[in-house]
């Protein structure tokens, strides 16, 4: 299983109004980075990654479940770029910061810190474990 990091303003879309979207979830759109978009057609269904609050928090706040794979975005009239759907599995009991990550040793490579800028994010297996305990749930 891979897992991965989605970032998002919360201003734009927040964990809360995923949470709302409840079991049905919803699709994550408007990502413009092909090395974005490749990450999102690796996607499997059941995996799982890490809602991310951007700019405004800067925060693991949550945990999603990729629930459909990757698809044409309707946002976008190029026709070049593609979706998943996803949906909201549990909150992070104690939200994760960009701060807390930089400074764990063990998050050293990490792409959240090695480029931050990717809007959807690949996760080691061991990053997971790491950021799963720092925000006290274990291994989701």
């Amino acid at each position: 299983m891979a897992y991965w990091l989605f970032k998002s303003e919360p201003s734009t879309w927040s964990w809360d109004q995923q949470v709302e979207a409840g079991e049905a979830g919803t699709f994550w759109n408007g990502v413009r980075n092909h090395l974005a978009k490749k990450q999102m057609q690796a996607m499997q269904v059941g995996e799982r990654g890490f809602f991310y609050h951007s700019n405004e928090g800067k925060a693991v706040v949550g945990v999603v479940e990729v629930i459909r794979p990757y698809y044409p975005d309707h946002t976008d009239e190029s026709g070049r770029f593609g979706m998943v759907d996803v949906r909201a599995v549990a909150p992070m009991p104690r939200p994760v910061t960009l701060d807390a990550i930089k400074a764990e040793a063990a998050l050293k490579d990490m792409a959240l810190v090695t480029n931050s800028r990717l809007s959807v994010q690949p996760v080691t297996e061991s990053e997971w474990a790491t950021v799963c305990a720092m925000g006290g749930l274990g291994d989701r």
